[in-house]
């Protein structure tokens, strides 16, 4: 179920009505009632993907629950834990790609293969509710966390289904108590929530899908002057996918908060960001974290030699870079960050910056202007790697993004009719994040004045039923 859609229009305010108008005096039937509904907002799709996660659930609830009962074994549990979470991730989303790649090799050393493949689609949020149960049973068995008995209460924080399907990566520790304990609505909050939920909506319909259709031209191969169309195309792509993504979270953190639930927060303006260190302090910041805390810091983190961190370093961005996506195009795009990343971190510049962008004043400084600018260069031309299909393609693009063989002149496609809206509407999106860069969202912070704020929001609901682009799956949703 997409969250924009007339189905979640509907399915919404019928499950809040019945969370707190019939389930509200029991926590378990609460419980219960998130778990019914986020299986039927996950089977929505295809109703045999339930049979994954209910399985992903029973085994990381029942391996925990026999750490706790049984202290011999617990290290063959917790292999068995990542084996069966892992092998569940690894055939559903790479088994095509390193059995076709192994084939290749092994045809170019002379030796015929067959192709052997398995025709499934991937679920969607594998990648994402497989590494919250991972972070579980991680927790477990360093004691850092106590296992729940209560099965109906884990399934509820594994398939929680504002942030089912595209995050935050929750973690156990943050959302489980929640869970356990009995949730009052607070009208506040839900308002914000509501808020937020706006803010993301407006990011996604009308940000993200109008700039999909604009980066679908102007990439494409018969598209005048090249070089410009690759760098508008690519500055298109770079909001689209933070309007998409960061939009899914704006709704998701916010519908939560209609439930009484506290999401991580997932994105904190990245593209306000001075260095590329910073940017990935500010970016998808539920996986950075978790891979920070269940990979970096295990490897020896920064209690280890330089050559160790730099290694550490690459080995997080690279299995970052994979868990994007089952292609080579992923591979790379984590290691050409881990590049730009190592050295600020050689520097000790990647904990700088952590809080907020020009604190101390309302305008940025020219040296922090120049900053952001060189940050968004090096993202334009890292965004070739991670929107192409094949490596091929990308330096196809990467060299076209440099040849101005057919001059200066260039004339938009007709696909964007939309540009000059859609332009002015990225630039009320910056301004309105920069004004509110120290808030956790864009409209966390609004006029006093009861009519101000119903304006800002009729006017927000009228842009996004003017301008809205053609409805587009969230990108983050093949991940």
């Amino acid at each position: 179920m997409l969250f924009n859609s007339l189905a979640f229009l509907i399915f919404l305010p019928t499950v809040w009505a019945l969370y707190w108008f019939v389930a509200r005096r029991s926590v378990r039937l609460q419980n219960a009632l998130v778990v019914a509904a986020s299986y039927v907002f996950y089977g929505w799709w295809d109703w045999r993907f339930l049979i994954l996660i209910v399985c992903s659930t029973v085994w990381a609830w029942a391996l925990a629950l026999a750490d706790a009962r049984w202290a011999r074994g617990r290290k063959a549990r917790m292999v068995l834990s990542f084996v069966l979470n892992l092998g569940l991730l690894g055939v559903f989303k790479y088994f095509n790609f390193f059995a076709q790649e192994a084939i290749a090799l092994l045809n170019a050393l002379g030796v015929q293969a067959h192709p052997v493949t398995l025709k499934i689609i991937l679920p969607v949020g594998i990648s994402f509710y497989t590494f919250q149960t991972l972070s579980y049973t991680i927790d477990v068995y360093r004691k850092q966390l106590s296992p729940t008995r209560d099965l109906v209460a884990f399934a509820a924080y594994v398939s929680f289904f504002p942030q089912l399907v595209a995050g935050p990566i929750e973690r156990a520790m943050n959302l489980l108590p929640q869970f356990l304990t009995r949730r009052t609505f607070d009208y506040a909050k839900a308002v914000d929530g509501c808020r937020q939920m706006l803010w993301g909506f407006f990011k996604k319909m009308v940000i993200a899908d109008n700039c999909a259709v604009m980066v679908q031209a102007l990439v494409a191969d018969d598209v005048a002057a090249p070089g410009l169309a690759k760098w508008l195309g690519m500055s298109c792509f770079a909001f689209q996918v933070y309007g998409d993504f960061s939009g899914y979270s704006d709704i998701a953190i916010g519908c939560s908060r209609l439930f009484g639930i506290h999401l991580r927060r997932n994105f904190a303006y990245p593209y306000f960001s001075r260095n590329i260190a910073e940017f990935w302090q500010r970016w998808h910041m539920s996986l950075m974290t978790w891979f920070r805390d269940y990979l970096y810091i295990p490897l020896g983190g920064n209690r280890v030699p330089r050559w160790k961190q730099v290694r550490n370093t690459f080995v997080v961005f690279l299995f970052s870079g994979l868990w994007h996506g089952a292609n080579w195009t992923y591979i790379v795009f984590g290691l050409v960050q881990g590049v730009f990343f190592l050295p600020f971190m050689l520097m000790g510049a990647h904990r700088k910056h952590k809080e907020i962008v020009a604190a101390d004043r309302f305008l940025p400084s020219p040296k922090e202007v120049l900053q952001m600018l060189s940050t968004a260069m090096l993202l334009m031309l890292s965004w070739p790697v991670f929107r192409a299909s094949s490596i091929t393609e990308t330096c196809r693009w990467l060299k076209q993004m440099f040849t101005f063989a057919g001059g200066f002149a260039f004339a938009l496609p007709e696909a964007c009719r939309e540009f000059g809206a859609t332009a002015a509407f990225v630039a009320a999106l910056l301004c309105v994040e920069w004004v509110n860069r120290r808030e956790q969202h864009g409209l966390a912070r609004l006029p006093r004045w009861r009519w101000a704020r119903l304006a800002v929001y009729w006017g927000i609901v009228y842009v996004i039923a003017k301008h809205c682009g053609a409805q587009q799956t969230f990108i983050y949703f093949q991940f």
